[in-house]
């Protein structure tokens, strides 16, 4: 089987989704002619044409405005915002209509949109370009938040938010782009939304995270085996909605959870699966539930202290040496 990157099973899965359906539009910021900032787009207008590939003015506003109007005409945008970052001026877009829409038309006018945007640190760039918004896109009633791990993940679960017939937002860690490398199916396939994953069995204590982190989670976890330690690593793969099921019995059959996310860590996603977990499983924990996450200060631009601020193996690990201690 062949082995992508992401931004290889990323632009695949566009590539499908163009060519099945006349409906699939593609357009934001220099994704038409360059390929997108990433290359993520590359080749597709060239193989489309303009007016199905196609760039936008710098406008984040009305790049979400576009797509809500789009959808109402009958289509199925993928609109790329550059970076997550670059969300904020249209968040009167996506809190006020995206996700309105269904209820506010009694179920009449769904909005098929999905909405990429590349997130996160671990590559050195200017202000705003490494932000973390999807707590506040995980509190936009009406829309999906998807955040894949891997290039095959990130295929398929593309391929089915273009397909789902609500908004989905689909965010791409950065560093994942070049730096995830899988064995990925040809042809089209998708994924089910809304789905988490065990990607490592263990008794002692779950990580829960998604996107970026789950590589570290995983170094983390070889680290603690050769310590003779075994965690259960889980991969939430969607935000919004999210399986509680999966998430609930993990933390079950361990005792301890420590939750691992790059965003900022007071109001971040990880204080929501916390409180799931206190919900749902207080009589079973055995040690209060860890959060390992971005601090409460804008990320850090262009700087030699980035990796004092994202999660590493080695704050997980001092997260899971404390759990352990009780």
């Amino acid at each position: 089987m062949r082995v992508l990157n992401m931004v290889q099973a990323i632009n695949e899965a566009l590539d499908l989704a163009l060519a099945k359906d006349e409906r699939v539009l593609v357009f934001g910021e220099d994704v038409g002619r360059l390929g997108g900032v990433f290359r993520v787009t590359e080749g597709l207008q060239a193989k489309y044409g303009e007016s199905r590939v196609f760039d936008t003015p710098l406008a984040e506003s009305g790049i979400l405005g576009m797509a809500i109007g789009l959808a109402m005409g009958g289509m199925r945008p993928v609109a790329e915002i550059q970076f997550a970052g670059f969300l904020y001026p249209a968040l009167d877009q996506i809190l006020s209509h995206l996700g309105r829409w269904r209820h506010r038309s009694r179920g009449r006018v769904g909005l098929p949109v999905v909405v990429r945007a590349p997130y996160g640190g671990g590559v050195h760039t200017p202000e705003q370009h490494a932000d973390s918004p999807e707590a506040i896109l995980a509190h936009t009633p009406g829309v999906k938040v998807v955040i894949p791990a891997s290039p095959e993940r990130a295929k398929g679960l593309l391929l089915a938010a273009i397909e789902d017939e609500d908004p989905v937002f689909f965010l791409e860690a950065i560093k994942l782009y070049r730096g995830a490398r899988a064995e990925v199916p040809e042809g089209y396939y998708t994924l089910p939304l809304g789905k988490a994953r065990i990607l490592r069995e263990g008794k002692a204590a779950t990580l829960i995270g998604y996107g970026g982190m789950v590589e570290v989670m995983l170094e983390a976890a070889e680290v603690a085996k050769r310590e003779g330690v075994e965690v259960m690593v889980v991969d939430l793969e969607t935000l919004v909605p999210l399986d509680e099921d999966t998430l609930l019995a993990a933390v079950r059959e361990t005792g301890r959870a420590i939750v691992v996310y790059e965003a900022m860590r007071t109001g971040g996603f990880g204080a929501e699966i916390a409180a799931r977990i206190a919900e749902g499983a207080l009589d079973y924990l055995q040690a209060p539930v860890l959060r390992v996450a971005g601090y409460d200060a804008p990320y850090p631009p262009f700087s030699a202290i980035e990796h004092l601020y994202r999660p590493n193996a080695k704050r997980v690990l001092a997260a899971l040496r404390k759990v352990l201690t009780y």
